[in-house]
């Protein structure tokens, strides 16, 4: 699960950090938005409290003739003489109860013990109401003893202010949050807009269909652009120069060894031989790293071909070949089948198998070309003598000629050898397998990457590998 999120995309990584903030800061956020409003709204229910007290204690008076406390006035709120309204008051002498609202009818508001100055509690009043109370002794001119004056009224109202003040909150934060991560998103998607382009930049450099990457970008990334321009140049003039190279070497040494084969002529029989394949060695020699030279430009630089069209010249001169030997040649080849691979080296890997099965078949040779995922298959079989599977083996493992298996006689064909095809195999990322037949013969299977620079392309022929 590390290893997941440490290669994370850069826009899932910057959504997911965004989504953590917003999961952490908008709960704290209210939080305290709603901390502080309840804190608001207790100081103003206890502020009409406090009003209402002292409306109270203002109403409160001692009748002369009997030294009894009355009220002479009215606090102007209902719900005082509603029963069990929620709202009550007492006055109390500390002893005999003296005074209440008509709204605590036969219950009484808990008398707490004696502070100074004005207080404000948490009680229970009658039906286990919640309430809020709020108190304080009272001395009165002409009366013996010191009274307690409280008023309570119902904390119901408070807590519904709160909580649908709360409900609205959440409402409000998760849309805000919602929309937050919407902004943050597009803001994300247009941020990386540009890392996207070069991407795709890459990809058609990667494919064959570009040869420079785009340095319209912000300034921080055509800097790197410019960069990666200047490697893609250099290096294509490396592989230049060295192709140039090995074919002006090729090229100089087709001359002497052409003349000295001429001079071997000269010789007799017994010493002409081994000159012969001495010069023959030479020569394959040289035609061997040249195809090496030529196909490490082309994989580096060359575009997507379809296969049918690049092979077409060397199928129809083969089939041809075949009619006149009398053998039957059957070929199917997908149409859309197409792989980043120079026309040169997919006629030279094709021609050489296909010559190679035709020089051993009896009566039939098969090719077929088809897609196959993240690439193209090429299998070719024939009803030869064929090659058991531990021949095959030793055929790859030595790198021996394909028109020198069988007993021994190396001297005829032209192909380039399975060195050369392994070569370009590994050049361009792709595989060969030597098999027996359902003709009888030899199958020769090749798979080819869509992208021989593709990440993928190594899994994807060791799958295909294995699926027959």
């Amino acid at each position: 699960m590390g290893e997941r999120l440490r290669l994370a995309p850069l826009g899932a990584r910057l959504l997911v950090a965004s989504l953590m903030l917003v999961i952490v800061l908008l709960p704290l956020a209210g939080i305290g938005l709603s901390y502080n409003f309840r804190q608001s709204a207790t100081a103003s229910f206890d502020s009409r409290l406090e009003s209402q007290l002292n409306a109270l204690l203002a109403g409160i008076q001692v009748d002369n003739v009997g030294q009894r406390l009355q009220l002479n006035r009215s606090l102007g709120d209902a719900r005082f003489d509603r029963v069990y309204s929620g709202w009550y008051w007492q006055v109390s002498d500390g002893g005999d109860l003296t005074m209440t609202s008509r709204s605590l009818w036969d219950q009484r508001l808990p008398v707490p013990g004696h502070h100074e100055g004005v207080n404000i509690y948490e009680v229970s009043g009658p039906r286990d109401d919640a309430l809020r109370m709020i108190e304080r002794d009272l001395r009165l001119p002409g009366y013996r003893d010191v009274i307690h004056v409280a008023l309570a009224g119902s904390t119901a109202e408070l807590d519904h202010e709160v909580g649908r003040f709360e409900r609205l909150l959440i409402l409000s934060l998760a849309t805000f949050g919602v929309l937050l991560l919407a902004g943050l998103a597009l803001q994300m998607r247009w941020g990386l807009a540009p890392l996207r382009r070069m991407s795709a930049n890459l990809r058609a450099v990667e494919e064959g269909e570009s040869e420079r990457l785009d340095t319209q970008l912000p300034v921080e990334l055509k800097e790197l652009a410019l960069a990666m321009n200047g490697v893609l140049e250099r290096d294509r003039r490396l592989i230049e120069r060295g192709r140039a190279a090995a074919g002006n070497l090729a090229h100089a040494l087709k001359t002497p060894v052409s003349v000295l084969k001429t001079l071997s002529e000269r010789f007799p029989e017994a010493q002409r031989q081994p000159i012969n394949t001495e010069l023959t060695r030479i020569d394959d020699a040289v035609r061997h790293h040249l195809a090496r030279a030529s196909a490490a430009g082309g994989v580096a630089f060359s575009g997507r071909v379809s296969i049918r069209d690049a092979i077409a010249p060397v199928v129809q001169g083969l089939a041809k070949l075949a009619e006149r030997r009398g053998i039957r040649f059957d070929v199917d080849i997908d149409p859309r089948a197409a792989a980043r691979i120079d026309p040169q080296d997919i006629q030279e890997l094709t021609g050489n198998l296909l010559e190679n099965a035709l020089r051993w078949a009896d009566g039939r040779v098969m090719f077929r070309v088809s897609r196959v995922p993240q690439g193209v298959r090429l299998r070719i079989e024939d009803d030869g003598p064929g090659m058991t599977r531990a021949q095959g083996e030793s055929a790859l493992a030595r790198g021996v000629r394909l028109d020198a298996r069988g007993s021994g006689s190396g001297s005829g064909g032209s192909g380039l050898g399975l060195a050369i095809v392994e070569d370009l195999m590994m050049l361009y990322g792709g595989t060969l397998r030597l098999e027996r037949a359902a003709l009888g013969g030899l199958a020769a299977d090749v798979w080819l990457p869509a992208s021989p620079v593709s990440a993928q392309a190594d899994n994807a022929g060791s799958e295909t590998s294995s699926s027959d």
